[in-house]
């Protein structure tokens, strides 16, 4: 499933990323959709071209913007990666811009992106105050985009960072799209307090995007409202194949793994020119896992909604030495990540809990920062730690979508993951994965880790089932086909 060349149009040349003064316009090459061919049935493939040569039709000289705060480190900025390489590959004229922040702007949306999900985040206050310190961050960025948008322009912003620019959008006339990547399914005060936040920027937008219903604003006009779930990309370095011999080698290569590797450390990129992986992680342990020692795997930002502290000591009371299974946490380096500033401070507290731990218990747990100053080098390790993990798990306390989940099921993994936000509707029940009902039980969590490292028949069963049920609903074929539908709605 690595790139193979297929032609759908010519592409755009390779960029560097161009600065404005308040905004940084992201390059992305056009990757052809004609990819899709080798992973999807000849009508689901012709369905994926036709809604792409619709939208080009519609569009016509309009340009697509995307605009969020960080190029790098989260699903979204991964997904808007693949998504408008392949809508350039299509022929549309599709930018993305990434706005400027100071620590204030930063700390005021984190705080409402937690609430969002339902928790206080560092319990600050969201008043006047907060709204000062978001609307002057954004001015400069609203101005410079309102001289960049053409009347007729669609702009797609995501998630809370952005919401303050869809007034001055607007009186641009721009067809604004609000994206909103996070959700709660049953409100509380927190999450209805981030509404009232938002809402008066919000009004005059001509749709919202959440990805489940349930998520929505209870508040919004129900007519605005579209549902369109997240996505992976096959094609990638963090989802494209790799042989067992190569993923050694790219473990060893970034110090995951203890060993000789037998093969070159090398990816594909969406360019379809060669990578190596030279860069080591930054990793807390004892000692290195050795070859023949199996891996419990979560990969995630380091994130307290997350987990991180859970996960490490489910394992640890819960998940018995018996089974011989090692932890990797596994995140960004934390100052790589702009938009997050509680990043560090998580770290810094599950490094604590690892170093109370007894020398046993340490020695089984690894905590790890991959590189970042190479995206699809980082990628591609994910990718390789995910496929040499027997379990991945995502024991997450609030979740928009969770699309390591997807990306874990699509290498043939079975997850242990949490029955909250857009995970259950990734995860089958006893058919692709195992979903804990309560994510903050320990013991539920090391029994449904723990059943899957004795039971390895049904392992492999669960994992095979969730590789199928990806291909036929989350690949990003349906994403680029509903994105498409969304246009023709902007079109009424």
């Amino acid at each position: 499933m690595e790139p193979r060349g297929l032609p759908f149009s010519e592409g755009w040349p390779v960029g560097v990323a161009v600065y404005h003064p308040h905004l940084v316009e992201v390059p992305v090459t056009a990757v052809s959709p004609g990819l899709f061919k080798q992973v999807l049935s000849p009508s689901a493939f012709r369905d994926l071209v036709a809604a792409l040569v619709g939208a080009r039709s519609r569009l016509g000289q309009r340009v697509v913007w995307n605009v969020n705060s960080t190029s790098r480190g989260g699903g979204v900025a991964e997904m808007l990666q693949s998504l408008i390489a392949y809508a350039r590959g299509a022929g549309i004229d599709i930018r993305w811009l990434v706005i400027q922040g100071n620590p204030e702007f930063f700390r005021v949306t984190k705080r409402i992106h937690n609430q969002i999900q339902g928790f206080p985040g560092d319990g600050g206050e969201l008043g006047d105050r907060e709204h000062d310190a978001y609307e002057q961050s954004l001015l400069d960025s609203g101005r410079e985009l309102k001289g960049m948008v053409r009347p007729g322009d669609i702009v797609l912003l995501h998630d809370p960072q952005t919401a303050g620019l869809a007034p001055e959008l607007k009186e641009a006339g721009a067809r604004v799209v609000w994206r909103c990547h996070v959700g709660i399914d049953s409100p509380n005060e927190w999450a209805l307090k981030a509404w009232e936040f938002l809402g008066p920027y919000l009004q005059d937008a001509d749709v919202y995007v959440f990805s489940r219903s349930t998520f929505a604003w209870k508040a919004l006009d129900p007519a605005k409202i579209a549902i369109i779930p997240p996505s992976i990309d096959p094609f990638t370095p963090k989802n494209n194949v790799l042989t067992q011999a190569r993923i050694a080698a790219i473990l060893i290569q970034a110090g995951l793994l203890n060993g000789y590797a037998a093969a070159t450390p090398y990816y594909v990129r969406p360019t379809g020119t060669i990578g190596l992986v030279e860069r080591r992680a930054e990793i807390l342990e004892v000692a290195t896992p050795r070859p023949y020692e199996r891996l419990v795997v979560q990969v995630s930002r380091w994130d307290r909604l997350k987990d991180p502290l859970g996960v490490l000591n489910g394992f640890v009371n819960h998940v018995a030495r018996e089974h011989g299974a090692h932890l990797v946490l596994a995140g960004p380096e934390v100052g790589a990540v702009a938009d997050d500033p509680e990043g560090a401070v998580v770290l810094d507290e599950v490094t604590q809990a690892w170093r109370a731990l007894p020398e046993s218990e340490r020695e089984r747990v690894h905590l790890v920062c991959l590189p970042m100053q190479d995206a699809e080098e980082n990628a591609v390790i994910v990718n390789a730690l995910q496929r040499r993990a027997e379990v991945v798990v995502q024991k997450s306390l609030a979740e928009g979508f969770g699309l390591t989940v997807s990306e874990a099921m699509w290498k043939g993994r079975p997850v242990v993951a949490s029955r909250i936000g857009g995970i259950q509707d990734q995860v089958e029940q006893d058919k692709t994965g195992l979903l804990l009902n309560d994510p903050t039980d320990l013991q539920e969590f090391g029994a449904a880790v723990s059943h899957l490292l004795i039971d390895a028949d049904r392992a492999n069963q669960m994992g095979a089932a969730a590789e199928e049920h990806v291909r036929e609903n989350f690949l990003n074929d349906r994403h680029l086909k509903q994105y498409a539908d969304l246009l023709g709605r902007l079109d009424r």
